[in-house]
């Protein structure tokens, strides 16, 4: 189970649109149509994610080009950016904070996201995706922050945590893995990839998830297994050099 994001974005500049109601996965007694609607489902909601986060990072991207001369709009966006992201006294004159920010602000290759929504909920069967949403293992740990595991330890004090709704949990997990401490690994294979002018694909990046789960390497493998035996990595391809 991952742990636990920290918010979801709450920039202006992200909206979503409007979605259909989330299909009853569990109806699909054939594994290869609950296969088909759940990626139906979930595949538009991840590229629009995607497509939003893409958007304000070609955005903090020429604010870092002309960090010199930001206007007050610029300079304001920029710190609030900063604070969304987990940086605390954001300088717009250290060049550090600059690439911390822009190694946060950024995509996860819509081929992992898919994978890790599908492992982590039973292709949306589990009872924490039926019951709160929780579709990517979200763990939190305040009281009645989600629904308490039915074989939790005694003495465990973790839930899975509640989501209004699957683009939340979608934004949330986006989030965390752009956060949180525990995934530097994965930000870190991204921004080489960027680096080298090549495309950010899950195949790549699965492998700064050591941390997500308990299961480590296996977990890794199983990932990519299941991206190469859907053919999910064919989502990756769609201009994300950027």
């Amino acid at each position: 189970m991952v742990i636990a994001g920290l918010t979801t974005l709450s920039i202006a500049m992200f909206a979503w649109a409007t979605t259909p109601s989330v299909p009853d996965f569990s109806q699909y007694s054939e594994a290869k149509d609950r296969k088909r609607v759940f990626f139906q489902y979930f595949k538009p909601l991840i590229e629009q994610h995607n497509q939003s986060m893409r958007e304000v990072r070609v955005r903090l991207k020429v604010w870092y080009k002309n960090r010199n001369n930001l206007s007050w709009y610029a300079h304001t966006q920029t710190k609030k950016l900063a604070k969304e992201y987990g940086i605390k006294k954001f300088n717009v004159n250290d060049e550090a904070h600059w690439q911390t920010l822009l190694r946060r602000v950024d995509i996860v290759p819509t081929s992992l996201a898919l994978a890790q929504a599908a492992v982590e909920s039973a292709w949306g069967t589990s009872r924490f995706a039926r019951e709160v949403h929780n579709y990517f293992g979200h763990w939190c740990f305040s009281k009645d922050c989600g629904l308490v595991p039915r074989n939790r330890d005694p003495g465990a004090n973790h839930e899975a945590k509640g989501f209004d709704s699957p683009e939340d949990a979608v934004a949330s997990y986006v989030h965390n893995l752009n956060t949180h401490r525990a995934y530097r690994t994965f930000r870190d294979i991204r921004a080489r990839l960027r680096k080298e002018g090549k495309p950010v694909n899950g195949m790549a990046l699965a492998g700064g998830l050591t941390k997500y789960s308990a299961r480590g390497d296996d977990y890794i493998k199983e990932l990519r297994a299941f991206m190469k035996q859907n053919s999910l990595l064919q989502y990756d391809n769609l201009g994300i050099r950027k």
